[in-house]
């Protein structure tokens, strides 16, 4: 379908700082006896805390989650992501039995049509009878155009991609994108190159198109000519397409156009598919005209059957997962063997849980975030990453390497910055038809349409930030440089990243820090690309971009030291985690700041704050997916996440008064800061 472009109870905190706020007593007492020794039990606590923290904390966790099979791994967070999916299952079950307004009635129904896997199988291929009938009525080329469009509609993209994204000559709103697409396999290598492995797939591919136009109505003497049919279109598209790579310029991929120039698409008749999607605005981004104006000829010079035969396995290709046990089959012999890596499709009510995601997400989500996030834990993580927010502005202001004017346009940027929590500000329409429990494909299309509108929705002025780019129910928190504001979903917004239990401590060690490195995008080396105003363009001098790439140099080498957790004889790749890891040291110390608010933090409170932080990123991974990390992920493993970072901390060598040189505590000529 659609497209979609990770302690100490209360009462003992309270309790320590009272006896924290009578050292000052107890140390003038001191002087007139001798001190006390200290307990062989306090010493090897804090050997232990000086030599792993992250093991000594996490020491429980990992002895409860052992080591996965060799290509699983498990989390704190991975938990945490469990937990959120759970809760949504046990949203739906109460949306099915008890709803408690329209939306939960729509999900609810939507939900049970898929569990009833009876009505599934008895439902067949109806579902899409009326798109293959569409199709069906093609006569001739003038009839393509229309029929392109009409599945768009439903989220079904055909021919090319058309999608809202942001308009970089004004950030503040969305423009629709024009792009290549419309093929079974996305990336045009698989129909352009030659090699063993690419034949491999292509003639499990064949196959697979061969099971889906039967089942969408191929007949077993046309069956061979349709397949050839859809075989050659999709060659010719990707022939046109441009290969699949990933530029550092942002403007790579954008060439805006007035809509009245879409005329010259006459066969495309571009302009009345932007009618048919509801887009009414005066601009268009076509980063490629030559692909538009070659698919165009297409659509004139191939023939009216070709057509049919290749819009009517998209249709199947796409609705495959949704449909009929066959379909079903068809869809997890091929995509679910050869790229989801899976030994057997996911239990029932976890496809039926991604398909609700898939076409009516925005929907679950809203009804996810007034079920699961209560106000009191909205407000306080509002006013938190308010505080860690004004810590960071301070730490940048205080840099001893970044120019006046950058601080300058820092201290505008984080100002002006957007905190949004649990839900987008901004609400949606959730005018729909009715679902009604009788055909999951038929509801999947229903919503599918829903949502499609919803994005085209986002095109024009003053809708750039109409929703978010991530759904409320799935645990993410990061930074969105076009609106310049911080997103934090609902669902992260739970253990171990923010527990209302947990002493005060812990939530600036854990919520706190993660805000601030995701607020700290906004004014690094790539946040440096955007200003204040929403401009593309640097800010940063040469010397301030030397400044901050030095940094990045020196913590790469200080993590090529580190010994990769399960891999024997490999190592941190320090070029792949640098960045990561800066922030992650810019996240702690503004949260540091933000919990001493600018006096001395009590012990209990430090205590705290180091254990929020590292109860977050306990994790085993077995060997193949340890391998697979330590090659590609831009994240150091969870004990260097821990360890790497609180080894650069003053304040915790100074609360576990670990010395110089032991593992905990790198010595200041070794200590790499973000802003010092």
């Amino acid at each position: 379908m659609m497209t979609r472009r990770p302690l100490l109870p209360r009462f003992s905190v309270l309790a320590l700082a009272v006896l924290i706020a009578t050292t000052p007593f107890g140390a003038m007492a001191a002087k007139k006896k001798a001190a006390p020794k200290k307990s062989k039990a306090k010493v090897e606590a804090a050997s232990a805390d000086c030599a792993d923290f992250y093991g000594n904390v996490n020491k429980s966790w990992l002895a409860t989650n052992p080591v996965p099979t060799a290509n699983a791994s498990t989390s704190a967070l991975s938990q945490l992501n469990a937990r959120a999916v759970q809760q949504q299952r046990d949203l739906l079950d109460a949306a099915m039995s008890g709803p408690q307004n329209n939306v939960q009635k729509l999900l609810g129904d939507f939900w049970a049509s898929g569990l009833d896997e009876a009505a599934v199988e008895a439902d067949g291929s109806k579902p899409i009878a009326p798109l293959l009938a569409r199709i069906d009525g093609i006569r001739r080329s003038g009839d393509v155009a229309a029929s392109i469009a009409a599945l768009h509609q439903v989220g079904i993209p055909v021919a090319f991609n058309f999608a809202a994204d942001i308009d970089l000559d004004d950030l503040s709103r969305h423009i629709g994108y024009f792009s290549q697409g419309g093929l079974g396999l996305g990336d045009p290598g698989f129909y352009t190159r030659q090699d063993p492995d690419i034949n491999a797939i292509m003639i499990r591919y064949r196959k697979y198109v061969e099971n889906i136009l039967t089942l969408t109505g191929s007949k077993p003497d046309k069956l061979a000519q349709d397949l050839d049919m859809v075989i050659g279109l999709e060659t010719r598209l990707a022939q046109l397409s441009h290969p699949f790579k990933v530029s550092p310029d942002a403007r790579a991929d954008f060439n805006a156009v007035p809509v009245a120039s879409l005329g010259a698409y006459r066969n495309l008749q571009l302009g009345d598919f932007l009618k048919a999607q509801g887009v009414s605005d005066d601009r268009v981004s076509m980063a490629d005209p030559n692909y538009f104006a070659q698919l165009d000829a297409l659509v004139k010079s191939v023939p009216a059957n070709q057509w049919k035969a290749y819009l009517r396995f998209q249709v199947g290709n796409a609705m495959a997962p949704y449909l009929s046990h066959s379909f079903r089959d068809a869809e997890q012999q091929f995509r679910g063997v050869v790229f989801r890596n899976e030994a057997a499709a996911p239990p029932r009510w976890q496809q039926v849980l991604d398909a609700i995601n898939t076409a009516a997400g925005p929907m679950l989500g809203h009804e996810y975030a007034a079920r699961y996030l209560p106000a009191a834990s909205k407000q306080r993580a509002v006013s938190m990453a308010q505080e860690v927010g004004q810590a960071l502005d301070a730490d940048v202001q205080a840099s001893t390497w970044l120019s006046p004017a950058a601080k300058a346009e820092a201290h505008t940027k984080i100002s002006a910055m957007k905190i949004e929590i649990g839900a987008p500000a901004r609400d949606l329409d959730y005018t729909i038809q009715p679902m009604g429990r009788g055909s999951f494909g038929s509801n999947m299309l229903i919503a599918s349409a829903w949502r499609h509108a919803q994005e085209m929705k986002r095109i024009g002025k003053g809708n750039a930030d109409r929703r978010w780019n991530v759904l409320p129910q799935s645990p993410a928190l990061g930074y969105d440089p076009a609106q310049n504001r911080v997103i934090i979903t609902a669902a992260m917004l739970q253990a171990p990243v923010f527990d209302m239990s947990q002493p005060n401590g812990a939530l600036y060690g854990s919520f706190g820090a993660l805000t601030a490195r995701a607020m700290a995008r906004a004014v690094d080396v790539n946040g440096q690309k955007v200003d204040a105003k929403g401009a593309l363009h640097n800010w940063w001098t040469p010397a301030d971009i030397n400044a901050w790439n030095d940094r990045l140099a020196r913590l790469g080498s200080q993590a090529n030291g580190w010994a990769y957790p399960g891999l024997a004889g490999k190592m941190v790749n320090g070029q792949l985690v640098r960045d990561q890891s800066l922030l992650d040291l810019a996240g702690l110390n503004a949260a540091w700041r933000a919990l001493g608010k600018g006096q001395a933090v009590a012990a209990a409170d430090a205590t705290a704050f180091f254990t929020g932080w590292a109860r977050m990123w306990p994790q085993q991974s077995g060997p193949q997916a340890a391998a697979i990390d330590q090659a590609s992920s831009p994240y150091a493993p969870g004990k260097w996440r821990v360890n790497g970072a609180l080894a650069s901390s003053p304040e915790f060598a100074q609360s576990y008064r670990c010395k110089a040189g032991q593992p905990m505590a790198l010595t200041p000529a070794a200590i790499v800061q973000p802003w010092k």
